[in-house]
């Protein structure tokens, strides 16, 4: 049964299978693969788990965020890392358009830029407008998230890589301004 803290345990398992294995006296293969054994030895230093728990909390992620090896002894982050690993992202055309979301705050910066991966590995973009504006809101300003529409098949045309992660989610190294669209603030359906 799913305890009460498994968000604030599942975020803590997203930091150290993503950006800092360090923190569970860990090092992710090449692959970012992890032992099971050793996360849960690792984590139950600061806060308990158990391997039911770790189950039940890769097995209730809405987004997926974690895969175990086929035998069981292996657990990993999908995507989203800043440490530098090869998850096996399968390169795929994207459809003509994706959304990235993101704060306003943000919005001088990227159109001047566009959008850089920052501390991750890749830009993560969404295939639709309603988890963009999830995505935005999570980045900071929860009343106004800001949409950008991106140009992904004139980019993919153009000789990007975009890859499909197992969960889901678009990733490129960056997106050059001219590829960008505001779609802004419109929390309605896109149009």
């Amino acid at each position: 049964m799913a305890r009460k803290n498994d968000s604030s345990l599942s975020r803590y398992i997203a930091l150290i299978l993503r950006h800092q294995p360090e923190l569970a006296g860990l090092t992710l293969d090449s692959h970012g693969w992890a032992k099971v054994s050793e996360l849960i030895e690792g984590i139950n230093r600061t806060r308990p788990i158990d391997i039911e728990t770790l189950r039940e909390i890769v097995a209730s992620d809405k987004k997926g965020r974690y895969s175990f090896s086929d035998d069981g002894e292996l657990i990993r982050a999908n995507q989203g890392h800043s440490v530098e690993v090869d998850v096996g992202l399968e390169e795929r055309q994207p459809p003509e358009i994706l959304y990235h979301g993101t704060c306003t705050d943000s919005v001088p910066s990227i159109n001047a830029q566009g959008l850089l991966p920052m501390t991750r590995l890749y830009v993560h973009l969404s295939a639709d407008f309603h988890t963009a504006i999830i995505t935005g809101r999570r980045k900071g300003d929860h009343k106004h998230p800001f949409v950008y529409r991106v140009k992904a098949g004139e980019m993919f045309r153009d000789g990007h890589k975009f890859f499909l992660s197992a969960n889901g989610v678009w990733q490129v190294k960056r997106v050059p301004p001219q590829y960008l669209e505001e779609k802004g603030q419109d929390r309605d359906a896109e149009q």
